[in-house]
This record gives C-alpha cells, structure tokens and sequence, in this order.
C-alpha cells in the first residue's frame, strides 16, 4: 500500500538519527528532499542508495499534487527528509501532508530530532506549557507579534537566523521588560554547541561584540 513517511533527519549529528529512520530510507522507493545535495551526505553517511528528488519551498505548490497521485497510482511508498530536524516544522511538508491524506494516502511520522526541544528544556525555563512561534515575519506583522510577546506568560520559542539575530535583540529590547530573560541556543549537536542565558540587554552586548554564526533557536521567559 502507497505510504508517505515523514522522517526527520539530524539537525547536526548525524549518529542523532534512529535506526528505523535508517531502515525505512533504505526501503521506501523514493525520497523527497529539501536539498537533494545536504541528504546526498547523509544517505551516503548510511550507505543509502534510495533514489532523490527535490522538494521545496520553491516547487512545493506547484507538484505537491501530482507527485501524491503518481505515488497512489504506482502503489509506492516514499518519503519526506528536510534538511535538518522534521519536515513541516518551518520546513515544507504541511501541504504534502495535507493533500495526501486528501487522496486517501495513508501518513505515518516518525519521532526524531527538533531544534526547539533541546534548546527550550537548556533554557531552564518553564516547559510545561509554551508558544513555538517559529520563524517571525520579516516586515509585516513581525512588530505586532512582538509586542503581542510582552504580554504572553507562557515561554516563547523562535527560530532566527544569523542575519537577524542582532535586530530581533533590539526589537524584544524595545516592547519587553528590561529584566525579562532569554536563552539563545546555537549549533545545537555540533561541535561549537552554546547556549546563553540572562536579560535581553545583557544577550545584544554578547552578540554586538561577536559575529553570530549558525543557526539560532531563542527562548523567551514568559511575562511574569
């Protein structure tokens, strides 16, 4: 029976990614990929010679549909890799997903590496309840949220990138109480793996003296 598996991938390690991960790579006829080039490392890093073919955030609108309908008319099973971490989470795959289970294609998800949950349980802040906002807007709305943030008592987990780490400290400086804690997390796994927790200001000191680099997960106190 044709399956799409959605199976994350290592969001830096590779030994972080699970042996039936492995075994259902290796079986599945075809891998969706978000950089055929990035999973090409990692296939060969497992001896896996399943075919690829890209999906992204570019092609994804346009063949997410007939790719789900060759899969159900061929009666194959393949699967959905990002580039790090699991696909749909700021990564394409909510519209594969969404419109398999349209055709009737029957969706299993496998359990494996997040960013945001290592980086959230260092941060020492309360977990028991959270807001994962992902990646904010770069223009439109991205202030709104922000000052929607200042008011928010549960802790608060985002996704920025290296070029907008420094302006998004000035931004939660600006709208957040002075004494409000975060923690930032970078290279998770990898081998320059930090994490830093204290006040806004103390955090836009840190990254004003030092060229940030990597990926970057921050976690926000919640309002007290």
């Amino acid at each position: 029976m044709s399956c799409l598996y959605i199976v994350p991938t290592p969001i830096g390690n590779l030994k972080d990614i699970t042996i039936r991960s492995i075994e259902l790579l290796n079986q599945v006829d075809l891998i969706l990929a978000e950089d055929t080039r990035t999973t090409s490392h990692l296939l060969k890093q497992y001896n896996i010679s399943t075919p690829l073919r890209s999906y992204h955030q570019y092609n994804e609108h346009k063949i997410t549909k007939s790719i789900v309908k060759e899969m159900l008319e061929a009666n194959k099973s393949f699967a959905l890799v990002s580039d790090a971490g699991t696909p749909a989470i700021s990564d394409p795959g909510f519209l594969l997903i969404r419109e398999g289970l349209k055709q009737g294609l029957e969706i299993i998800t496998l359990p494996g590496p997040t960013a945001f949950v290592p980086a959230l349980l260092q941060s020492g802040f309360p977990c028991d309840t959270f807001i994962f906002e992902g990646f904010l807007p770069h223009k439109k709305g991205r202030q709104k949220k922000i000052i929607e943030f200042s008011q928010e008592k549960r802790t608060i987990v985002l996704y920025e990138s290296p070029h907008r780490i420094e302006k998004l400290l000035k931004e939660l400086e600006q709208h957040l109480e002075k004494d409000r804690k975060i923690s930032i997390s970078r290279e998770l796994t990898k081998k320059f793996e930090e994490t830093t927790t204290g006040t806004i200001h103390e955090l836009q000191l840190k990254y004003n003296s030092k060229k940030p680099k990597g990926e970057f997960v921050v976690v926000i106190e919640g309002k007290k």
